[in-house]
């Protein structure tokens, strides 16, 4: 039996639906991970970009559990001394609610130049609408709810 390394003109790409509403936020960006990384798959190859593409849509009905609304900080540097700011995750989710699954998805990627590739796979949109449906994305289920 040998070992099969996937090469990257044979992997077929599969179009996954996610619906953000009532998910938390940490419990969902790793299994978004999972599937840009193509973890998901028998052919996974640690160095061959063979995930899927995934499509979150309500990222604006997200929850964090605990006091991270309030305490969690996001923090930006333009370059220029004294050029950082800062936003609660309070903050960002009323104003980009899309920054924060992409962050948290980010920190989940490869930091190298394959994780750039797979992270440009991630789309992600605040309302119930988005531009791929041409693509018939399947739903796929996060099972992480916030508890009533």
């Amino acid at each position: 039996m040998a070992t099969i390394s996937a090469k990257k003109n044979e992997v077929g790409r599969t179009w996954y639906l996610v619906d953000a509403e009532n998910k938390v936020l940490g419990r969902l960006a790793t299994q978004v991970a999972t599937i840009l990384r193509g973890k998901h798959k028998p052919i996974f190859t640690p160095h061959v970009d063979t995930g899927d593409f995934v499509v979150v849509i309500n990222a604006g009905k997200i929850h964090l559990t605990g006091n991270k609304l309030d305490n969690k900080m996001y923090y930006r540097h333009s370059g220029y001394p004294g050029g950082i700011t800062a936003k609660t995750a309070g903050e960002l989710l009323e104003k980009k609610p899309e920054t924060i699954i992409k962050h948290a998805v980010r920190g989940m990627l490869p930091k190298n130049k394959l994780g750039r590739e797979q992270f440009k796979k991630l789309k992600v949109y605040s309302g119930k609408d988005h531009p791929h449906t041409s693509q018939m994305p399947q739903e796929l289920k996060i099972v992480s709810k916030v508890k009533e």
